[in-house]
């Protein structure tokens, strides 16, 4: 299958490969990742290579979505992240993004999560997506509910240690997308 999963003014959204382990390896030790998203103990460039194996590329064959790189239109290397996630503590599939810090706050991040959701629900067919953020992650907060989603409320996400974090819902009342990963 192509690489290349969508395409947005100025962003091609394309599948993961292990080829992007120094993006990833540099993108999960931001300390910003650290701090909203976690730990994920990828250290060198070999972690990053499982990383992506056993995260995007695994959910690219068994669920036909995962993360995609977001690449800008004219080359260069990834900016960032965004992709559906299938998480067994959700009922809906979910929506995340990352980006590097030389790139927030320049509308990448709204730009990609839009046209990803566009993309669930056009081409994947999903009805409701959900999103989960830290719940003191106040700019991801914004931009999902620029992008459509309403803050629904706090949930406990399993551990270690277990967190609270903020659920958004898209409108669309339908749930329950896929079996269970």
């Amino acid at each position: 299958m192509e690489a290349d999963v969508l395409a947005t003014e100025r962003l091609v959204l394309r599948r993961l490969s292990p080829d992007d382990a120094a993006f990833i390896l540099e993108l999960v030790n931001d300390p910003d990742w650290l701090r909203y998203i976690g730990d994920r103990k990828v250290r060198t460039l070999d972690d990053a290579r499982e990383y992506i194996r056993k995260g995007p590329v695994d959910s690219y064959a068994r669920l036909g979505f995962g993360l995609y790189a977001m690449v800008p239109k004219g080359g260069g290397p990834p900016i960032g992240m965004c992709g559906l996630l299938r998480r067994d503590f959700l009922e809906d599939v979910d929506i995340g993004f990352a980006l590097l810090p030389a790139y927030r706050r320049k509308g990448y991040g709204r730009e990609a999560a839009s046209a990803t959701l566009a993309y669930a629900r056009e081409v994947l067919g999903l009805g409701r997506i959900v999103a989960i953020t830290s719940r003191h992650n106040e700019r991801s907060g914004r931009l999902l509910e620029d992008v459509g989603l309403r803050f629904e409320r706090m949930i406990r996400v399993p551990g270690p240690p277990p967190e609270e974090v903020r659920l958004y819902g898209s409108d669309d009342p339908r749930s329950g997308n896929l079996p269970a990963p």
